[in-house]
């Protein structure tokens, strides 16, 4: 495992962990939501969902602007936005 790897895990950890003593906002879960699903699976797949279904719909927006980006470099900006959280 890599450098980067061991601290995407290490980041993963500590926002599913709920560490901290601030929770991140809806905006932010998403954003890191997203990055997670760039970094383990790649780009977002399959149709939009219904307008109904308001959370998977902004889940799959989320993760659409991030079409394109490499494992490594949603890894990375992961990393860097929960460092800017915690801060």
């Amino acid at each position: 495992m890599s450098d980067l790897e061991t601290r995407f895990n290490e980041a993963v950890d500590y926002i599913q962990g709920g560490r901290g003593d601030q929770s991140p906002s809806n905006a932010q879960k998403l954003e890191f939501y997203a990055l997670y699903k760039q970094a383990t699976e790649g780009d977002v797949t399959g149709k939009r969902p219904g307008m109904m279904d308001f959370v998977g719909r902004a889940k799959f927006d989320a993760r659409q602007q991030l079409r394109g980006m490499s494992r490594e470099d949603a890894m990375q900006r992961y990393i860097d936005r929960l460092a800017e959280f915690r801060n």
